[in-house]
């Protein structure tokens, strides 16, 4: 399709479609799986603190390599969406056997079975989501029509973040508890299928656009070059820069908020304040869109992590009982979650316009690949970090209560840490420097040297 085009409905929400199903696989394995596997399957948390970490330094290798493939790649159905279509089959297959360690063999462990699923399901992740969010950076060209399409596409990622946390807790009932072999069996299948037909159905009726100049090979000279030529890109940096740091400080509380709600309040009803959180926070996504297109997309950005910080304060210095300051803090915080994504998903597509500028081709892969080594390594580093911090002080898997250290640690990390990441990544985003006007200034600098 022609890169002047503008895009349609249909073809916005078959793109934001794979999202929603992507969110469901992910949010399973951060909030759930960590817990089930410690709790009922008896899994040391500094291993699975080291398994997370270990995944992840082998996806920054993989991402930007795929990023680079997925740039060079020729096909009757284009640069992205082969290898969406290809890696269906073992992301499907990796989560369905995560979600059922009961059919390990009997010469497996726990440990081993997760440590190579958990290898196996994230480079068949990295195969569909590279190349999938790449995509997204090339449907529009346009400052603000950017901005609707990937808000679009995030607000799918928040409503399949909302669905991820309230059918778990459904099929829970009573219980409250959705970490179980139970509620974990009837995800096993139903979500693999949903991927499915979700990346289909986008791989149908999303059309690259045409118009733009791709590289035409990969070699270890062109790859390097390409490396510094993001290094030399300063908004990219700045952006990268805070988003990373933010996205460190935002891990801990999406890894730890049943820990923290049940040992420091004293309640197993964690997944309802994850609802909360996550519908507030797509409802209002909208108002962040227009707000974006009244003033600068960084400066609303800034806002909202203003926002969610100056909330998210005041849960460090909860505790028991003390549920409903906690549900107040947690509606307040959520107000800026959804433009904490699509924000810097928007600001990452002009960047790499201003990289196509200076360097005179589109490399939205090599782009996505590096940003999404840092995001996967910030997650990691959350997990892999707090798990054994909480290991050494004395955690006791299951237990009611813990000891004042382990209480502390708690707070820390699920609330004082990522407060303070959000300050530093706040400081970091005003030095970003392209505005609307110079957008419009690069875009047409980039027609003028193509006619």
């Amino acid at each position: 399709m022609d890169s002047a085009q503008p895009i349609g409905i249909r073809e916005q929400l078959a793109y934001a479609l794979p999202a929603l199903v992507l969110a469901l696989l992910g949010i399973t394995f951060y909030v759930y799986l960590p817990k089930f596997y410690v709790d009922s399957i008896g899994v040391d948390l500094s291993v699975l603190g080291f398994i997370i970490i270990s995944s992840r330094i082998f996806d920054a290798l993989s991402d930007p390599l795929i990023g680079a493939l997925s740039d060079r790649t020729r096909s009757r159905f284009g640069r992205r969406r082969p290898w969406m279509l290809g890696a269906l089959l073992p992301l499907g297959a990796s989560f369905f056997l995560l979600l059922r360690p009961d059919l390990a063999p009997s010469w497996c462990s726990a440990e081993v079975w997760l440590g190579i699923l958990s290898f196996i399901f994230f480079l068949s992740w990295t195969m569909v989501s590279i190349p999938y969010e790449a995509l997204g950076t090339a449907l529009s060209f346009v400052y603000d029509e950017r901005t609707k399409i990937l808000a679009l596409r995030d607000g799918a990622l928040v409503l399949g973040t909302l669905l991820a946390v309230v059918i778990p807790q459904a099929i829970a009932g009573r219980t409250g508890d959705a970490a179980t072999a139970h509620v974990l069996t009837s995800l096993a299948v139903a979500y693999p299928l949903l991927t499915c037909v979700a990346i289909v159905l986008c791989i149908w009726l999303v059309h690259e656009r045409s118009g733009v100049d791709t590289p035409k090979e990969i070699s270890l000279a062109e790859t390097a070059k390409a490396l510094r030529s993001v290094v030399s890109n300063r908004p990219f940096l700045d952006l990268l820069t805070a988003y990373v740091i933010a996205g460190f400080g935002a891990a801990l509380p999406a890894t730890l908020i049943a820990f923290y709600v049940e040992q420091v309040l004293g309640s197993k009803a964690w997944g309802q304040f994850l609802v909360l959180y996550f519908l507030i926070g797509f409802l209002v996504l909208p108002g962040w869109v227009w707000l974006a297109r009244r003033i600068e997309k960084h400066q609303t950005w800034l806002i909202a992590m203003i926002v969610n910080t100056g909330a998210f304060i005041g849960v460090f210095f909860l505790g028991p009982g003390q549920l409903t300051a906690y549900g107040v803090l947690v509606a307040i915080s959520s107000l800026g979650y959804g433009a904490t994504l699509a924000l810097p998903s928007s600001m990452q597509a002009d960047v790499i316009d201003l990289d196509e500028l200076q360097n005179g081709t589109r490399r939205e892969g090599q782009f996505v690949g590096i940003w999404s080594v840092a995001k996967k390594l910030a997650a990691a580093l959350g997990a892999g970090i707090a798990f054994p911090i909480l290991d050494q002080l004395g955690y006791v898997p299951g237990a009611t209560s813990q000891s004042p250290e382990v209480i502390t640690a708690l707070r820390w990390l699920y609330a004082g840490v990522p407060c303070v990441c959000n300050i530093i990544a706040i400081l970091v985003v005003t030095r970003y420097s392209i505005t609307r006007v110079r957008h419009a200034q690069i875009r047409a600098q980039i027609l003028a040297r193509s006619n």
